[in-house]
């Protein structure tokens, strides 16, 4: 029996995040109920299906390209890389591929691109699904540090509500800047002084490095949340609590472990109020971070550690 892998991608039209493809091996009888293309399929239906299909499948392989390849290499080459990722990471290599929309011409697997594809062979389908879903969680969690564009309800695409949240707040590091509605609301650092988001910015970078170390990102200040603590994450059962500092100049910008009284007195009570509101929480760590933002905005993160 030849092994054959449906292959497809969630991710060419949104402004912000990461292209995700999926590569799925399914037994060629494989029972599985409701298979269909993820765009018309609820998502509630798409969560149901989602295990279903991680428990019957005799490989699963994902394929996820950021936002700064996007730009790098367009969209388009982008999520032929993201298939190709899928590709490889499968537990067993396949006889034959069959991709949605064009071929991929590169790979060493024989394959072949069908138009539609997703509406019509279940393994591409199924890949389809479990895409969507991956993606979807993904830009769930990037909310969780950019709340304002409403990632977990758009996933990134121009909804109404994320272009004037573009506006009003210009594009924050995992948008698109090729893409002209963001390009066109690129921030300087000239706009960051002024609308006082520095803290804000280094806030976000440092959370984006704490997510990539495989964080679970609990909470992180907002515009309109302004008395607590700067970042709560997680990982294993230890609770890790942040303040955040941002600069914008290197000179002056120092590494040592002195922290001010004002700021000490707030992290203790922030911190108090939190244990006893969170009875649960055993475990934890406290964090004041220095965060270098760059002036050209090459989103590049300085930073120190000093656990208090």
């Amino acid at each position: 029996m030849k092994i054959i892998a449906g292959v497809d991608e969630v991710g060419r039209g949104p402004l912000a995040g990461p292209v995700v493809a999926t590569s799925v091996i399914l037994k060629e009888k494989h029972g599985i109920e409701g298979l269909r293309d993820s765009k018309k399929l609820s998502k509630r239906q798409r969560n149901k299906i989602y295990p279903i299909i991680k428990d019957q499948a005799l490989g699963i392989g994902i394929g996820i390209v950021d936002e700064k390849i996007i730009d790098k290499i367009n969209i388009r080459e982008a999520t032929f890389m993201a298939m190709e990722i899928s590709l490889k990471k499968l537990p067993m290599v396949p006889d034959f591929a069959l991709i949605d929309g064009e071929c991929l011409k590169n790979q060493k697997i024989p394959n072949k691109g069908i138009i539609k594809g997703d509406s019509l062979i279940d393994s591409i389908k199924a890949a389809s699904i479990i895409a969507k879903v991956t993606r979807d969680k993904i830009m769930e969690d990037y909310s969780i540090i950019f709340p304002e564009y409403g990632f977990d309800k758009n996933s990134g695409y121009g909804t109404k509500m994320h272009m004037e949240a573009l506006k009003e707040f210009r594009a924050c590091s995992i948008h698109r800047k090729t893409f002209k509605p963001v390009l066109q609301n690129m921030p300087s650092m000239t706009w960051y002084e002024k609308n006082k988001m520095l803290d804000l910015v280094g806030i976000r970078y440092f959370s984006l490095f704490l997510y990539k170390e495989k964080f679970e990102i609990l909470k992180t200040k907002n515009i309109k949340d302004l008395n607590s603590f700067d970042i709560i994450t997680k990982k294993s059962d230890i609770f890790y609590f942040f303040f955040i500092q941002s600069f914008y100049d290197k000179d002056k910008m120092t590494f040592n472990n002195e922290i001010s009284k004002k700021k000490s007195i707030k992290f203790k009570s922030e911190l108090n109020r939190y244990l006893i509101q969170n009875p649960q929480i055993v475990k934890y760590k406290c964090d004041f971070v220095k965060v270098l933002v760059s002036k050209n905005i090459s989103h590049t993160i300085y930073f120190r550690i000093n656990e208090s």
